[in-house]
């Protein structure tokens, strides 16, 4: 089969979807419109930003002076701790349950001109360290059984302020896509007695087609059944089922492929580039869940420029995700970026 040209279809092990491929329609993806080199111009800080160290949030409390990462209670939470316990079912067709939680969140710096492709490796590392203790005190909590960290960046992606932080819902019940990928991880490991992204992980990485970096413990890549035109994952390569339990090394690991993956990103049209991130780990049920293997997502809608978006539309709403750019494209495309922000490259 010519994967890189004839219309495919692929298969997500993960959530057991497919995508329609359709190479035939944009075999360059990248020669498009060129962008020109926009320089960050935001200041450190903003006396009107409402995370910013020292000011005023919308609920009137004061931020502290914080110096490095900094979380709180979210203001206007979509999850509530004291909701009651009720369930409406009329006809077994109108379903409704409460939801119990808790929503977080965490401010990466006290810069409000940083971004992750921006912040040094130490200082993303101590963002991952308040990652794996939020995912451990939240999943600590009765009734509390998902933690979800994710992050918007980016207006186009709903992101009401360009301060660098994100956002942890702590769900009382497994939200659907984890619950799709704890199901996918479990089937493969009671029939094959492996771990589904430990193979995966190997298999890329010994394919290199759709590898855009690793360093000693972490893997960069555009998943072969990638739906976004530059959607990637990071894994670390040891099998481990959360957050918590990356070591040292391993959290250093991930804050740099955090950083380069970023990076790669904003230099790919010299811009701040726009994206949803998240993080997908054992749930926190009380259970093992050997079968999970920790790793993250990167959802980023441009196309072929800064200005050329991603949607969903048409049949990909009524049918299936569809996408032209292939996977190995994207990965070549991103591989071939330096790890130097363009910004702070010295002019020619």
């Amino acid at each position: 089969m010519n994967l890189s040209f004839h219309p495919h279809r692929r298969y997500n092990p993960l959530t057991g979807e497919w995508i329609l491929v359709s190479p035939h329609r944009t075999l360059r993806p990248w020669q498009g419109k060129l962008e020109t080199a926009q320089k960050p111009g935001m200041p450190a800080y903003d006396p009107s930003c409402y995370l910013c160290p020292g000011n005023t949030r919308a609920n009137g409390e004061r931020n502290p002076a914080y110096a490095s990462t900094y979380a709180f209670d979210n203001d206007y939470a979509a999850l509530l701790a004291d909701t009651p316990v009720e369930t409406v079912n009329d006809s077994d067709l109108l379903i409704a349950r409460n939801e119990r939680g808790l929503c977080r969140v965490i401010c990466f710096s006290p810069r409000h001109d940083c971004t992750l492709a921006l912040m040094e490796t130490d200082d993303i590392g101590r963002v991952v360290q308040v990652w794996a203790d939020e995912y451990r005190e939240l999943g600590a909590l009765e009734h509390i059984n998902y933690v979800q960290i994710f992050e918007n960046r980016g207006e186009i992606m709903g992101c009401s302020n360009p301060h660098p932080h994100c956002q942890i819902w702590a769900n009382q019940t497994v939200p659907m896509l984890p619950a799709a990928e704890q199901e996918r991880q479990h089937d493969y490991a009671a029939r094959t007695g492996s771990c589904l992204l430990c193979d995966y992980v190997r298999l890329e990485i010994d394919r290199v087609e759709r590898l855009v970096f690793e360093n000693d413990h972490c893997a960069a890549i555009v998943p072969f059944w990638a739906v976004w035109p530059f959607e990637t994952m990071l894994l670390p390569k040891r099998h481990v089922t959360g957050i918590d339990q990356l070591d040292a090394a391993e959290r250093r690991a991930f804050a740099d492929a955090l950083r380069r993956l970023c990076t790669r990103y904003d230099n790919l049209f010299c811009a701040s580039f726009p994206y949803s991130m998240g993080i997908h780990q054992r749930p926190t049920d009380g259970a093992p869940h050997d079968e999970w293997h920790f790793h993250a997502h990167f959802y980023p809608p441009l196309l072929r420029s800064a200005t050329v978006k991603k949607f969903m539309v048409g049949y990909e709403m009524l049918a299936q995700p569809q996408r032209d750019i292939t996977s190995e494209q994207s990965a070549f495309r991103l591989r071939e970026l330096p790890d130097t922000h363009y910004s702070r490259r010295s002019e020619p």
